[in-house]
């Protein structure tokens, strides 16, 4: 077999062992390519500098926290500093990003992984800051665009304009959802630069249990039980599957709401179920490690989505696989993932009487599980694998680089 192509993952979004589950679908997308074999991958995850790693600063001590150097789940991993200054933060992020990140680059090329590319995922600042570190270097580089930076971060002129520059400097702009890439489309960047590689979904971590066995476990008398799943915040849309409860108890009286997360919200979504009457039918489990999340799946009937936004939501085919169906609004990439009756419901309108009435739908119509399973199959991570290996040959122009298993 000839040499493995070498490539250089940069993105803030990826687990260290602080944070474990912190951009896990980028590191999931690389360890289904390093399986293949015909890539090695060095992986440089920059984290913002912060002066203290005392727990009374939360979330910023936890920052300070993670090491500078770690082998992840068999992966080298560098997680070099920079600064992101208070409100100029979003507009020097990048900069920032590529300067902290240069010397840990250099470090890596002198040590004798000469990288042949740059793998870049998440478009601001990511992907900025790896086309400034591409352009000192003189290496090419593909950056992934996956939801927030296409769809919210680009309403900002600036972080706009920056994008529009690493795109048309980029190798290749890629889009988990078709849905981004009609973006990139609008930016003026040519078709024949623009590729769509979904997230897949661990087939083998995410495996159906007994409903029955899951609900005991997990200690769910509820019928049915409808399961959201994501950080506590508005665009998840918690407080509409808060309020999908008052009518759907006006026939299934047992049914419960459990939320899987944490974040700013928690509270006010208390108040909210209380105000609606509902408390007693809400569970808030707090948040859960992405290896133990498909008994949370297993037991529930239903996955329920309200988010205004998403790429490329991995808790669908997450749910999906363990034999639960969604009902989801119909944004982004999400109609790409439930595409046929048996995946679930899209909602048009994103309130809360819009999906009690998808919810109820589904219900009344409830797919066999199974066949909920064989359709999350379709979903596997082998298309994206065999796309980014020749996407990487053709980037390098050698695609006898790739060898044959």
């Amino acid at each position: 077999m000839a040499r493995p192509i070498r490539t250089l993952l940069f993105s803030s979004l990826y687990p260290n062992s602080v944070r474990p589950g912190h951009g896990i679908f980028v590191e999931t997308r690389l360890k289904e390519l390093l399986r293949t074999g015909h890539v090695e991958t060095q992986v440089v995850a920059p984290v913002p500098w912060f002066f203290s790693r005392h727990p009374r600063f939360g979330d910023y001590a936890k920052m300070a926290q993670v090491p500078t150097h770690e082998t992840h789940n068999g992966i080298c991993v560098s997680h070099p500093r920079y600064l992101l200054a208070p409100k100029v933060g979003m507009t020097m992020a990048p900069l920032s990003m590529a300067i902290g990140a240069l010397p840990t680059v250099q470090r890596m090329q002198r040590d004798g992984f000469d990288f042949d590319l740059i793998d870049a995922h998440y478009f601001y600042p990511d992907g900025v800051a790896a086309a400034l570190l591409a352009k000192w270097i003189n290496k090419p580089y593909v950056v992934t665009a996956r939801g927030t930076d296409l769809n919210l971060i680009a309403q900002h002129s600036w972080p706009k304009r920056m994008m529009h520059w690493a795109a048309d400097h980029a190798e290749m702009s890629v889009g988990v959802s078709a849905a981004l890439t009609v973006i990139l489309r609008g930016w003026g960047v040519p078709q024949e630069r623009i590729s769509v590689m979904r997230n897949g979904v661990d087939l083998e971590r995410f495996t159906p249990l007994d409903q029955s066995d899951a609900r005991l476990q997990l200690g769910l008398d509820g019928s049915p039980v409808l399961l959201s799943v994501g950080n506590l915040v508005e665009l998840k849309g918690h407080d509409i599957a808060i309020g999908v409860l008052p009518r759907l108890l006006q026939s299934r009286p047992r049914t419960l709401l459990v939320i899987v997360g944490t974040g700013p919200q928690r509270d006010a979504l208390g108040v909210l179920a209380k105000r609606l009457g509902v408390d007693a039918h809400v569970r808030f489990v707090g948040v859960k490690p992405n290896e133990e999340l498909f008994r949370w799946y297993s037991a529930a009937d239903i996955l329920v989505l309200a988010s205004s936004r998403e790429g490329w939501p991995n808790v669908l085919l997450e749910s999906m696989a363990c034999g639960t169906p969604a009902v989801a609004t119909r944004v982004s990439g999400i109609p790409e993932v439930i595409a046929a009756d048996v995946a679930g419901r899209l909602v048009d309108h994103r309130d809360s009487e819009s999906f009690a009435a998808a919810i109820l739908s589904l219900l009344q119509d409830y797919p066999d599980r199974l066949q909920v399973r064989s359709y999350a199959e379709g979903f596997s991570w082998d298309d994206t694998t065999q796309a980014q290996l020749a996407l990487f040959a053709r980037v390098v122009g050698e695609p006898g680089l790739v060898g044959h298993a």
